[in-house]
């Protein structure tokens, strides 16, 4: 079988209406590794005054990977980063120790309405570098490698694909493509990665003659090529990477490979000896539901 399991995920409300649909983690599957979590936002109209704003909150062993299609967010972060997420950039954002962040409607765009369409990854960081120095970094648009093969093009985000390579630094083999697929034109697409899985964005695709409808992920078999078809031009993301070492424990904004490290972070954010985002009081709490450490 090409296709070990297909995921549908399930639509969580954000706050203020901001609904996404998150196809990782969940109940079959905790990972596409390294990726661990995956949220697809929008298309959704942001109304002039409105606010989808996500206030500054913690991370801990992970990077946050962030790409639009449509929108704009600023980023800033409590090492002072700040940048204007645009359409066809990467912002991969290393948490390791620990960073704080938020993301809000860019201070031009307050009374403008404007579509927001996009998907955050969360891709766990190795054992050994899951406690490195926090660190942010922007890949615009236009240094994104592409190609393109019988119509269908392919934007090589992360990692190595058909002769091109990102410019985004990870710490482990990873791999996220943006595929333009061709309509009624079958594009093959090889085993990159130990572990690889297909998001159909906006329309249904057949792999291998199996059908995937639209907001789909489908985890493939490992080691074998399979063919994408399309009766109409159709986007999907592909992600994957090398399998992980070890378990990695789960919890609110927290990822680590030990229970007792997640507990430390939430006592961290607690006594807000996290860092804070310049200029930026507001914070969001822990849940009320605490993480049990054992």
């Amino acid at each position: 079988m090409s296709v070990l399991m297909t995921l549908g995920g399930h639509d969580k409300d954000l706050g203020g209406g901001f609904k996404v649909r998150r196809l990782l983690p969940d109940e079959q599957r905790q990972s596409v590794d390294p990726f661990l979590f995956f949220d697809h936002f929008g298309p959704v109209t942001l109304a002039p005054g409105g606010s989808h704003d996500v206030r500054p909150h913690p991370h801990i062993g992970l990077a946050t990977v962030t790409y639009l299609f449509d929108g704009a967010i600023m980023h800033r972060d409590s090492l002072g980063f700040e940048r204007r997420i645009a359409p066809g950039a990467i912002n991969w954002m290393t948490a390791g120790c620990g960073i704080v962040h938020s993301e809000r409607r860019p201070q031009d765009l307050k009374a403008t309405a404007y579509v927001n369409h996009g998907i955050q990854l969360w891709a766990a960081l190795p054992r050994e570098f899951e406690e490195v120095a926090p660190d942010f970094e922007h890949a615009p648009a236009e240094s994104i490698p592409s190609v393109v093969r019988g119509g269908t093009q392919v934007r090589v985000l992360i990692g190595e694909a058909f002769g091109k390579k990102s410019p985004v630094r990870t710490f482990a083999p990873t791999v996220y493509l943006d595929v333009q697929l061709a309509a009624g034109v079958a594009f093959e697409l090889p085993p990159l990665a130990q572990e690889l899985a297909v998001y159909a964005v906006n329309g249904d695709i057949e792999i291998d003659g199996e059908n995937l409808p639209a907001h789909r992920l489908a985890v493939l078999a490992p080691g074998a090529a399979v063919t994408l078809l399309a009766g109409q031009a159709t986007r999907l993301m592909v992600v994957g990477g090398d399998a992980l070492d070890g378990h990695r424990f789960m919890w609110w904004n927290f990822v680590s490979s030990r229970r007792e490290r997640i507990v430390q972070a939430s006592r961290d954010w607690e006594a807000q000896t996290m860092g804070q985002v310049p200029g930026d009081t507001e914070l969001i709490p822990l849940p009320e539901r605490r993480f049990i450490a054992e």
